[in-house]
């Protein structure tokens, strides 16, 4: 029987795709919530800006490399950040790549790297943390989809990636209720990052227009900002959404789904 008592489990998140933009938002969330952060990016060097923001919160941070589609990598970033900064029962999969492009020019390549990041990615990191989650009897996981997950023009790469995030999520939460861990699903409508703005640019057009020809068709009239998300990801973590299991949510300034 799982314990319904507050956890005294290891207060220790990774964070995937931290180095910037919603990630790093997550990161510095966590850390104001008490959270030592482990901030996971492809290069290690440009975690510095963040675990600088997460340190500034008075948590600890460390930055670790890895590319999150090498299962090998992933293992030996797993068990670095359970020797430096303790166990880790937290986990938020928001590592990933855009290779646009419509279906008759996209490459395998293409294809394949995309969903290695996000879907492969998601996976290997889950099975590494979930030994310190279940070992620990609690623990919180948080994927990051996207409502692109409904079909995007030019996305069949990043779409079919982020529909299988929700069913990534729905399995592990299953799977992994009974040991006191729960996994959840955060999925993002229209976020100004640098991810959009080089959309933007490969569109020809400024920031500006792309964000107000989004924002239209928005109820709440604005694009979302990466804090937007991290507020999510810092309810699901939390102790009092124990009950809360399998779910997507929509942050998207409207209804989808």
């Amino acid at each position: 029987m799982v314990s319904t008592t507050p956890s005294t489990a290891p207060k220790v998140a990774i964070v995937t795709g931290a180095a910037r933009g919603i990630g790093a938002a997550i990161a510095a969330r966590l850390a104001r919530d008490g959270f030592a952060v482990a901030v996971l990016d492809l290069d290690e060097a440009a975690c510095a800006k963040t675990v600088e923001t997460v340190e500034k919160e008075g948590a600890p941070a460390l930055a670790v490399g890895c590319d999150v589609s090498d299962s090998e990598q992933v293992e030996a970033a797993v068990a670095r950040v359970a020797t430096e900064l303790g166990a880790p029962t937290v986990l938020v999969n928001n590592a990933g790549i855009i290779r646009d492009n419509l279906v008759f020019r996209m490459t395998d390549q293409e294809f394949d790297s995309v969903i290695g990041v996000h879907l492969r990615g998601a996976f290997l990191m889950a099975r590494a943390v979930q030994r310190h989650q279940t070992a620990a009897g609690w623990g919180r996981t948080v994927n990051l989809s996207s409502s692109a997950a409904l079909g995007n023009r030019g996305q069949s790469n990043y779409s079919s990636a982020k529909a299988g995030l929700m069913g990534l999520t729905k399995t592990l939460a299953i799977e992994l209720g009974p040991f006191g861990v729960t996994v959840n699903c955060v999925a993002p409508g229209f976020i100004a990052t640098e991810m959009t703005e080089a959309t933007a640019e490969r569109m020809g057009i400024t920031f500006e227009e792309f964000t107000d020809r989004y924002a239209k068709a928005i109820p709440v009239r604005r694009g979302g900002r990466p804090e937007d998300i991290a507020q999510a990801v810092s309810f699901f973590v939390r102790e009092e959404a124990g009950f809360v299991n399998g779910q997507i949510l929509y942050v998207a300034g409207g209804p989808k789904g």
